[in-house]
């Protein structure tokens, strides 16, 4: 008998350390791209369904393709590293936030100035939300405050300060006038955006709390945690409706848990979140049993 030889061509995709991207196999010829970023990349965001932003040490914004790997736009500005990058989805402003103490404003389709800048932090900005319409932004800092912004204009419609509450990350909620946000009190807190005041605060944990995420039916939040040597460094599911306390825990990691999303829903699988941890693992969960895939 002759040797069975399949007649399915197959196209792969290789991503490369120095961020170049190529096409490998017999269905096409090799391609590279530049690198969007010059310096270590420090955020990353979906814009779009084919389209993701990025924010580097290197004080820029980069507009890429999930597809190509291509960058598409670059935005410069800041006068220092950019901690955060966010954007409503489907929508065409894009913000970063950075070490200068300052948020901005792009346009995807705009010039490569910023269009719309709003300072009024006195520390380095570290959490961004933008609501599903893009019409507000919220912003939080290790200055203990979080603000709300109208971002058709620039202005401040309002600032809370609480004691000791350094932020790490915010996250609009789905269909939501809410904003979850994690904090180095080790706490998490659900903020009522209409009048910029806590909602609720979840119980405090025994580590930072790095990272929060939402899920898209606005029912459940993700929080990560600071940890090391296998202490701590855990992911926290809480129900955005019973607020006594955490629904299901995520441990596995040995080193602080850096961020948590929430994997797009897939019918005919269960629902799953991802975790990523400075032990250099991904880990990928049941939502519902905490088992791991």
């Amino acid at each position: 008998m002759g040797k069975l030889q399949s007649k399915i061509s197959f196209h792969t995709t290789k991503y490369r350390a120095d961020g170049s991207v190529g096409q490998a196999g017999p269905a096409g010829a090799s391609q590279q791209h530049s690198p969007a970023h010059t310096d270590a990349v420090t955020s990353v965001a979906a814009l779009q369904p084919d389209l993701c932003v990025s924010g580097g040490r290197d004080k820029s914004v980069a507009v890429s393709s999930w597809r190509s790997g291509a960058a598409l736009r670059r935005f410069t500005g800041h006068e220092r590293e950019v901690t955060k990058v966010t954007s409503a989805l489907d929508s065409s402003r894009v913000f970063s936030a950075s070490r200068d103490k300052t948020v901005m404003m792009w346009e995807l389709h705009g010039t490569s100035g910023p269009s719309q800048h709003f300072p009024g932090h006195d520390l380095v900005v570290t959490g961004l939300a933008v609501s599903p319409d893009a019409s507000q932004l919220c912003t939080g800092s290790r200055d203990n405050t979080v603000c709300k912004w109208d971002t058709e204009t620039g202005e401040c419609l309002g600032r809370a300060a609480i004691s000791r509450n350094l932020v790490t990350h915010l996250c609009w909620v789905p269909g939501e006038p809410y904003v979850i946000q994690t904090s180095e009190d080790k706490t998490t807190r659900v903020w009522d955006s209409r009048e910029l005041q806590v909602a609720h605060t979840f119980p405090a944990k025994q580590h930072i709390q790095t990272f929060c995420d939402v899920s898209q039916d606005g029912r459940y939040c993700l929080s990560s945690s600071s940890g090391s040597a296998g202490h701590g460094a855990e992911a926290t599911l809480w129900d955005l409706r019973q607020t006594r306390g955490r629904v299901c825990e995520y441990k596995g990691h040995f080193q602080t848990t850096t961020s948590c999303v929430f994997l797009p829903r897939d019918p005919t699988l269960a629902p799953s979140i991802a975790t990523s941890s400075s032990d250099s693992t991904v880990k990928v969960w049941d939502q519902d049993t905490a088992g791991r895939g």
